[in-house]
């Protein structure tokens, strides 16, 4: 089986399951390359992930675009995300981000987060995002780490809808509000952290159904986690620095699908816990607890 794809509200696909490139591989003195990232970004591609998850804060770039010339894959059979660090001035966020990346255009381009900002702001850099998808410089555009107010501000003013609203999403932090609001206004899902109730929030309700949900299907307690988002028609970002990891990510993924009492199950054992792992304190300054 292969790996499922999504088809956006632009009308291009992407592959479901994502290689993340964020806290895990920040680099904190921006200048020489960091040969552990580039090295993980190829190992990723050879393994056969051909969508790249990225950001501007995590200074990281230019490792993307160099292991990516070097790889040998062609741009076409890429989806490559970054996402603006700031909301300032984001068609020269964007053009900065492409030189780095070494291409004349992402698939994905993300507002990385409403924080501080005003309503007026997000409004102006939404016509900004609009402009460099005009352009060309981006095929999608939309934003992550939007409540349903940030995400309607933009909304009365967009021409073009936000494709994806990339947010922290597992069973201990299901958005049942926000994921119905983005449903009705047709703005896609892309989960991050899809796997934080075994790496971070462990031990908790949903682990012995993950644990047989694993055996049944004969899969890692992750792929089980990564299935219940894709299962929901939603995109999954993960990530590793371990090869076992990433290849088994990549083979076990596309080998099974959860029923959707299986998907039900662990929404509803997950309310036995709650548990926002990023940027909580950010959350709770927007007024959204957890």
């Amino acid at each position: 089986m292969s790996l499922p794809t999504v088809t956006l509200s632009s009308g291009h696909k992407v592959p479901a399951l994502a290689y993340g490139l964020g806290t895990k591989w920040f680099k904190t003195t921006p200048g020489q390359l960091d040969q552990k990232t580039m090295d993980g970004v190829r190992l990723a591609l050879k393994l056969g992930y051909r969508h790249l998850d990225g950001a501007q804060v995590y200074n990281n770039e230019a490792e993307i675009g160099s292991a990516v010339a070097e790889s040998g894959v062609p741009r076409s059979e890429l989806f490559i995300t970054t996402k603006a660090k700031e909301y300032g001035n984001i068609e020269n966020s964007l053009e900065q981000s492409l030189k780095l990346l070494k291409t004349d255009y992402v698939d994905l381009y993300l507002i990385h987060n409403p924080f501080g900002a005003t309503i007026e702001q997000l409004r102006d850099a939404w016509k900004g995002m609009e402009s460099v998808a005009k352009r060309g410089l981006a095929k999608s555009i939309g934003v992550s780490n939007f409540g349903i107010l940030q995400l309607q501000a933009v909304l009365d003013v967009a021409t073009i809808i936000p494709s994806i609203n990339q947010i922290e999403l597992h069973p201990y932090l299901p958005q049942d509000e926000l994921r119905a609001f983005m449903k009705q206004k047709g703005v896609g899902l892309e989960a991050y952290g899809p796997v934080t109730p075994l790496s971070r929030a462990a031990p908790g309700p949903v682990d012995p159904v993950v644990q047989r949900l694993a055996r049944k299907y004969a899969v890692s307690d992750t792929s089980v986690l990564l299935r219940w988002v894709i299962d929901q028609g939603y995109l999954a970002v993960s990530t590793s620095g371990s090869e076992e990891r990433l290849k088994a990510m990549i083979t076990e993924v596309p080998s099974f699908e959860l029923t959707d009492d299986e998907v039900k199950e662990l929404l509803q054992v997950g309310r036995g816990k709650t548990y926002r792992h990023f940027m909580a304190s950010h959350f709770k300054a927007m007024g959204i607890e957890p």
